[in-house]
């Protein structure tokens, strides 16, 4: 066991492009009232929120320069965002190599809802665990959120 926590861990240079997934990117429920819930994490538990809920900032351990996000986000109770889950969560991760992933995922027959999606803050895609739970995949582009400035929760 000794001589496995001495090996160097490969993943972590900043060349590798293994498919995996790297951190969790937000934390996505569904809500009676998203703004009325926004505003009590707000005033009781002091989030900055945006109308998609709050950016979580922060840096990444193998990179310190390096600010990353996370969204959290409540959903209007009833929204199809989360189908064909039934439950009334999703959780984002973060991943590199997006595309290699999904052929990772086809070749173990994991179910993919949908296609690869390119905005300019990177790629997305949505698959279904083994429980149903839909899972939301995203390739981030941190420097987009950065380059946009606006208030985080820290």
């Amino acid at each position: 066991m000794s001589e496995q926590i001495n090996q160097p861990d490969k993943s972590l240079s900043p060349n590798d492009t293994t498919p995996k997934v790297t951190g969790i990117g937000g934390i996505f429920f569904l809500s009676e009232d998203p703004d009325k819930i926004k505003e009590w994490y707000s005033k009781n538990l002091g989030l900055e929120v945006n109308q998609w809920g709050s950016s979580f900032e922060f840096r990444n351990a193998h990179r310190p320069d390096e600010i990353n996000y996370l969204q959290w986000s409540p959903c209007k109770q009833g929204s199809e965002y989360f189908k064909p889950s039934q439950k009334e969560f999703m959780v984002n991760y973060r991943v590199q190599n997006l595309e290699g992933l999904v052929q990772k995922l086809k070749e173990n027959g994991v179910t993919i809802v949908d296609n690869i999606e390119t905005y300019e803050y990177g790629k997305f895609v949505h698959i279904m665990d083994s429980e149903g739970n839909k899972l939301e995949l995203w390739e981030p582009i941190d420097s987009v959120f950065t380059e946009m400035g606006g208030k985080t929760t820290k």
